[in-house]
């Protein structure tokens, strides 16, 4: 009889340690109130980390928590679950056990993903980055659950463009092509840029003949055609109207149709618009856009720039700083490049001991300043729009407006438009601008 009771007390411990025997995963799994979590974590491959020795504190949003949030939201998470969705799941873990008896107010500490987390003690409640942690102290084998209300969110550094592409499982071949040209860096850069992406069925389509000889010729044509799919602003899909004009960054332009059949930027049609970059905006077109051949006579009547500069009667100033800061070969060459061209009243404005110090400083402040009325690109009258902003040669953003009063850049007024040249275009404004 004895042996039966022992035998049952054993069985009954065994038991009891079974059931208590679970990893944070199984709480997580088990729990009828944490069903969105279990889903986010199982498709973005932590079960098997949760699982681990640990320890491990997860603080568990229920369902509830994430119903608060845009079903479009959480099915974006779920469908990239590698990306954000793990960044915000591995934001509401921590290594070690943070349990109610060893956490303090006040106590700072950081999360898997990196990002510090915040907890307040008010009397008996427990929060943390202002979130109430509604049941705590839940127990498993490799750590513990704490339950919360609301779901933490991390702060995500937005994607640039050419985190874009790269993410992209459609766009192998454009990043292909971008880091051989060495653009990552510039598509990467403060901007704002648009870029009109190409997927990988609109480069298949190319002769691949055609195709690896741009490869070949990274710095070259295959920079050429790059350029091409790229313009200086935030062109997002609001201001893209029949028949607009936009230059691009290799200087030509771009045009658009919008019809019955969709929105198109020359033979390519847009299929998604307006991708958020943290510089820019993202377009995917389905089609490869070929610029025309830079020809061998690149003549026009009014010469470069810098001809149409020394020549002209109410700029002798800027001929005088263009000449003095050793821009005149820079400004002569291919291009093309956009001038805003101060006239000499602009300068006159100017306080003269500024000038003479801008004068007295040719390499370094009058380049910068200089550098700041230029920009790679010709941005005509007919691509231009209210709001655009520009990213001069010397790096600092120049804003176009355009109001009942005229077009301005800055603060000045263009008075003058598209002057044509051979390697650009240049405005004529009332006033110097000032980086």
């Amino acid at each position: 009889m004895k042996f039966f009771s022992k035998l049952i007390t054993l069985t009954l411990l065994f038991t009891q340690l079974t059931v208590n025997s679970q990893s944070i995963v199984d709480i997580v799994v088990n729990s009828p109130d944490h069903n969105t979590l279990e889903t986010a974590v199982i498709a973005a491959d932590l079960a098997g980390t949760l699982s681990g020795p640990g320890p491990f504190t997860l603080f568990a949003p229920t369902d509830a928590a994430f119903a608060m949030i845009d079903p479009a939201v959480i099915d974006a998470l779920l469908a990239d679950p590698s990306g954000d969705l793990t960044k915000i799941l591995t934001h509401h873990a921590v290594n070690g056990v943070a349990s109610s008896d060893n956490i303090f107010d006040g106590m700072t500490i950081s999360t898997l993903l990196g990002q510090n987390i915040t907890f307040d003690i008010n009397g008996s409640a427990l929060t943390i980055n202002g979130i109430n942690i509604s049941v705590a102290n839940i127990k498993a084998d490799n750590g513990v659950v704490h339950v919360i209300d609301a779901v933490l969110l991390p702060e995500i550094t937005p994607a640039t463009i050419v985190d874009i592409v790269v993410n992209s499982p459609d766009h192998n071949t454009l990043e292909t092509a971008v880091l051989a040209a060495g653009l990552e860096t510039a598509l990467s850069g403060a901007g704002p840029f648009t870029l009109f992406a190409p997927t990988d069925a609109a480069f298949a389509a190319i002769d691949p003949a055609v195709l690896n000889s741009l490869l070949a010729d990274p710095q070259g044509a295959l920079t050429e055609v790059l350029t091409y799919h790229a313009v200086s602003g935030v062109a997002g899909s609001s201001i893209i109207t029949d028949g607009l004009l936009m230059s691009t960054l290799r200087g030509q332009n771009i045009n658009f149709s919008v019809n019955g059949n969709g929105v198109f930027v020359n033979n390519a049609q847009i299929t998604v618009t307006d991708i958020q970059a943290a510089n820019g905006v993202v377009h995917i077109i389905d089609a490869v856009l070929l610029p025309t051949p830079t020809g061998t006579s690149r003549g026009n009547a009014n010469g470069t720039i810098v001809d149409v500069i020394v020549n002209s009667p109410d700029h002798n100033t800027l001929e005088t700083a263009v000449l003095a800061a050793g821009l005149e070969t820079a400004l002569s060459g291919d291009g093309p490049f956009t001038v805003f061209a101060p006239t000499d009243a602009a300068f006159a404005a100017v306080d003269p001991a500024v000038l003479s110090a801008l004068l007295a400083d040719p390499q370094g402040e009058l380049t910068r300043v200089l550098t700041y009325h230029a920009l790679t690109g010709v941005a005509n009258t007919s691509n231009i729009f209210d709001g655009m902003r520009l990213t001069s040669l010397q790096g600092s953003p120049l804003t176009i407006s355009i109001n009942n009063d005229g077009a301005f850049v800055n603060n000045a007024r263009i008075t003058v438009t598209d002057i044509t040249t051979s390697n650009g275009v240049i405005h004529v404004i009332d006033a110097v601008l000032i980086p």
